[in-house]
């Protein structure tokens, strides 16, 4: 540990890189080795100051502030993790302002809750010279598909923006249980998050819960199994697995909201984990302007259980 007896504070000031960052994360990220409850405790208790005043942990960062950051204990430096047999993050998509990247099913999108590596520790750790590089939105673990990273705060600014507005395409492809009925159509469903007695974070339908909006449109019909196209129109968490649960078609592989019975049989003829991709994204690059348009393929598990069970041809997946 450092001795603090004579330490002093330091006055950092804020650059494009940290603009737009809350301040709770722009102290996390500078404290390493200090514990996160005690970060939060100099914050709450205004030894952290903002242009010399007091601030909240949600304050957002602005280009030119000077953050005033007390003498804190750091613990000595250990060995950062490495992540273990991490499967390889496909660039789909990289410019001056952002990375989009083909996420594979079973890997957190960040370290927390048990997981200590996820995908933007597997990039800053690769790319060590990358002055930002931030999620500017997330996918469960077991949901695979496109990822956008920003590598500009500006960019993460405008993007962030973009979302709230409703200005970015989002669209998934989904194996779920049952034949659906009632051909293309909305699911509108309020969702409340809550945690279980077991300390679970879960979401479920509520009419005190948040607005949410998702467009099903089916593109393969079985007896025992659907593929849908779901577009978001807001972005609510488990939005579409909630939705799809309480339309009684949860998501094949679902192993929080599906039907575990016929999860454990379908996990015999290949439908092994969560059978839901971010399949395309649209939205208007944050320094052109100019729309840009992504996809990404089925995963080669779930592009098989697909062909075998709707008998389609891989040219049209």
């Amino acid at each position: 540990m450092n001795d603090l007896s004579k330490a002093r504070a330091t006055l950092l000031e804020v650059g494009e890189e940290g603009a737009a960052q809350r301040i709770d994360n722009f102290l996390l990220r500078r404290l390493k080795g200090v514990p996160k409850s005690h970060v939060y405790r100099v914050l709450r208790s205004g030894q952290v100051r903002v242009n010399s005043a007091r601030v909240k942990p949600d304050y957002r960062l602005r280009s030119g502030d000077r953050v005033r950051i007390p003498p804190v204990r750091v613990a000595a430096p250990a060995a950062r993790p490495r992540p273990a047999r991490l499967p390889e993050l496909p660039v789909v998509h990289e410019d001056d302002a952002l990375l989009v990247v083909d996420k594979p099913s079973g890997v957190a999108v960040h370290g927390g809750s048990g997981v200590s590596f996820g995908v933007i520790e597997a990039l800053r750790t690769a790319r060590p010279d990358a002055r930002v590089l931030e999620l500017v939105h997330r996918l469960d673990r077991d949901t695979s598909g496109l990822l956008i990273v920003a590598k500009k705060r500006s960019a993460l600014t405008a993007l962030h923006g973009q979302l709230r507005e409703g200005k970015v395409l989002k669209v998934y492809w989904a194996v779920v249980h049952g034949r659906w009925s009632g051909g293309e159509r909305d699911l509108r469903e309020r969702l409340h998050k809550y945690v279980s007695a077991s300390g679970e974070r879960r979401v479920a339908v509520h009419q005190e819960g948040q607005e949410a909006l998702t467009h099903v449109k089916p593109l393969a019909l079985a007896e025992r199994c659907s593929l849908l196209e779901l577009r978001l129109e807001t972005g609510r968490t488990h939005q579409i697995r909630v939705h799809l649960a309480h339309a009684d078609h949860p998501v094949v592989g679902d192993t929080k909201y599906g039907d575990f019975a016929l999860n454990r049989a379908l996990a015999h003829e290949g439908a092994v984990r969560l059978q839901l991709h971010a399949r395309r994204l649209a939205f208007a690059h944050p320094l052109s302007h100019a729309r840009l348009r992504l996809q990404s393929p089925l995963p080669a598990d779930m592009r098989a259980f697909v062909e075998k069970e709707f008998a389609l041809r891989a040219d049209r997946l």
